[in-house]
């Protein structure tokens, strides 16, 4: 059995041959999760059974609950109770999810939720890949709120993504999700994970001020509050409701007018901050192909392609998905003849795109329903359709 090397804080180092799945339990890990909570779901459960194995030999716990609602359930507690908590999901179990994901929202908990998508809807394709739950990320919840998707292309940004997610989380207070897919979760490639001191961790924002002053949600001057662990002799209360800065509800539209823009205004006056955005040929395009996950690596060989027949095409992947880079989609809109976004569903990135573009590009869709990647062939051909 090959040897591998594990830091003093057990985490593994070096290069390795996994699968997306299994770097997305290592992310975690070095990200500083020590709770997990989730109920097995294909093909999501591989990111589960690692962490079964691996969170021990880190002090941590991993505990399979009933279902999934009780999974954020769990991750709510231990949050509050001072650690570092994820899940992993797919599809239905995502829905299932949401109610508490709305309350992790409006009790600004910080975790991580990684979906490995799969074709649907309802029971769907479990084994094969799909891109159909991205706006249901942003909106499956009800109520107004702001959430941070990030979409890994490889096994190597899964572990990547899932530390980033970890640190935004923490930073702004926020539910992040690792949307991923079932191509990228069972793609196995190397990854290389550095020594844990080359890790960049953003610690949870303690309070440290007197104990009877605290108040759970007054905004420090970053507009973030602090965090207190239950059970160190805070005095504190948190709910799903419309609350003051004490915590304790108060059921009326003047408070509803500053809880709600604030959870939103901490992501969207911080996007540009946040948005990961990674581009090539942009300058001088004359249409930018805009895609993620997957169907960026398949997207490669239509642009190639393309440039061959004598096109000016550029590429514009998302790392980050939400908050969505309008200001990017903008300035380019003005500048190019059309947009292409192919991805694996029936519509939903496009129709951010068409919002964005507002007239000034034409958006063309490539879509496909799920159960495999697209034929590159399919992208050539809306491409030079674009093109004309």
């Amino acid at each position: 059995m090959k040897k591998v090397k594990v830091d003093p804080k057990g985490v593994l180092t070096g290069s390795h041959y996994i699968d997306g799945d299994y770097a997305i339990a290592e992310g975690g890990l070095a990200a500083g999760c020590r709770f997990f909570a989730g109920y097995p779901i294909t093909p999501s459960t591989e990111t589960a059974e690692r962490f079964s194995e691996r969170i021990p030999h880190v002090g941590g716990v991993f505990i399979q609950m009933e279902d999934e609602l009780g999974s954020i359930a769990a991750m709510i507690g231990a949050v509050w109770g001072g650690k570092k908590t994820m899940t992993v999901t797919s599809g239905p179990g995502f829905s299932l999810m949401m109610e508490n994901i709305g309350l992790a929202c409006m009790m600004e908990i910080p975790l991580v939720i990684a979906n490995v998508q799969r074709g649907g809807p309802s029971t769907g394709l479990p084994t094969l890949t799909g891109q159909q739950d991205m706006m249901q990320a942003k909106w499956g919840s009800h109520g107004d709120y702001e959430i941070i998707a990030l979409s890994p292309d490889s096994p190597q940004e899964c572990f990547d993504l899932t530390i980033e997610a970890f640190n935004l989380s923490e930073t702004y207070r926020v539910p992040v999700f690792v949307m991923t897919d079932e191509c990228v979760g069972h793609m196995h490639e190397k990854v290389v994970i550095p020594p844990a001191e080359e890790i960049e961790v953003v610690e949870r924002k303690w309070y440290e001020g007197p104990k009877d002053k605290y108040l759970p949600y007054k905004l420090d001057k970053d507009g973030i509050p602090f965090m207190v662990k239950a059970g160190d002799g805070y005095r504190f209360h948190t709910t799903g409701l419309t609350r003051d800065e004490r915590g304790y509800p108060v059921i009326n539209a003047e408070c509803q007018s500053v809880v709600v823009p604030h959870l939103v205004d901490k992501i969207i006056n911080n996007a540009d901050k946040i948005i990961m955005l990674e581009e090539d040929e942009i300058d001088g395009a004359e249409i930018v192909v805009i895609s993620y996950g997957i169907t960026s690596r398949v997207a490669i060989r239509a642009v190639q392609q393309a440039r061959k027949a004598g096109i000016k095409v550029g590429t514009l992947r998302l790392k980050t998905v939400w908050p969505f880079p309008e200001k990017r989609i903008k300035q380019l809109a003005r500048k190019i003849k059309a947009f292409v976004v192919p991805e694996i569903n029936y519509g939903q990135i496009v129709l951010e795109v068409e919002r964005c573009a507002a007239g000034k590009a034409p958006a063309f869709h490539v879509p496909h329903c799920g159960g495999w990647v697209h034929d590159p062939n399919d992208i050539l051909k809306v491409i030079k359709e674009a093109a004309k």
